[in-house]
């Protein structure tokens, strides 16, 4: 038997829907190792001591985005909290604001039809085809986006953000960041269609920029900042519109 300095204790927030009318917490003791991450010490306890504990990862290189969970009460992604960084012991819980399928494990279809809402990817009135060639952009053009091309959907913004704790219909940091990210392609001709959505009651204006989803994003997107981006455009163009109107002229 390893020595209590060679072991941590991991706890885990169990939920079995069949059995269980609450989560409840159970603790297991893992080998610490100091390479090790939240993540490997969870597949540990999955290997090694409990299998029926559930949760979500894939990739366990911070580009997935699946593996994110609430770790000593703040969104992370567990394949990069590491955890020499808990040693006296650490709790992992499912991430806050989403409903629990089963012990880790959250249900992310609101998240997903909210991403879905906000249309992310590239709309072209006319598609040019293929024989026309590559679309080139500038440097300058990569640079205006790259910031937000960088999300990972791992919903931790969502998880950490208090307006969609308290009104779920909010469209949320990540679907505004990524509206933000084509709508600032130059290939892209979509904003009408995503400011329709973003500008909408549940969209950019229920934001009151507490910013908690830039500080906990693992890709450093700054979804706070594209949607104080997006209330300045959708303002300034409303203003705009609204002083050509008499010319007859339309943004």
């Amino acid at each position: 038997m390893a020595a209590d300095k060679d072991m941590v204790k991991v706890t885990a927030s169990r939920f079995d829907p069949d059995q269980d009318t609450a989560p409840r917490l159970q603790t297991y003791e893992v080998p610490f190792k100091d390479d090790w991450v939240v993540l490997d010490a969870l597949n540990y306890i999955k290997s090694h001591i409990d299998g029926s504990l559930s949760y979500r990862w894939s990739c366990r290189m911070g580009i997935c985005g699946s593996c994110g969970m609430n770790v000593n009460g703040t969104p992370k992604l567990t394949c990069a909290a590491h955890l020499r960084e808990y040693r006296r012991g650490v709790t992992v819980e499912p991430l806050p604001n989403f409903p629990v399928i089963r012990d880790l494990v959250i249900d992310m279809d609101d998240f997903l039809q909210k991403l879905k809402a906000v249309k992310p990817w590239i709309i072209r009135e006319l598609e040019p085809g293929l024989a026309a060639g590559e679309f080139r952009q500038s440097p300058a053009q990569v640079e205006n986006f790259r910031q937000f091309s960088q999300c990972i959907n791992c919903m931790l913004c969502y998880a950490a953000c208090p307006v969609y704790a308290i009104e779920p219909e909010f469209l949320g940091p990540a679907a505004i960041a990524l509206a933000r990210r084509y709508n600032l392609d130059s290939r892209d001709e979509g904003k009408r269609e995503r400011t329709a959505v973003i500008a909408a009651s549940e969209g950019i204006w229920e934001c009151t920029f507490v910013g908690e989803c830039s500080v906990v994003c693992p890709k450093n997107v700054d979804p706070a900042k594209a949607i104080q981006q997006s209330k300045f455009d959708t303002t300034n163009d409303m203003v705009m519109g609204t002083m050509l109107m008499p010319f007859g002229i339309r943004r």
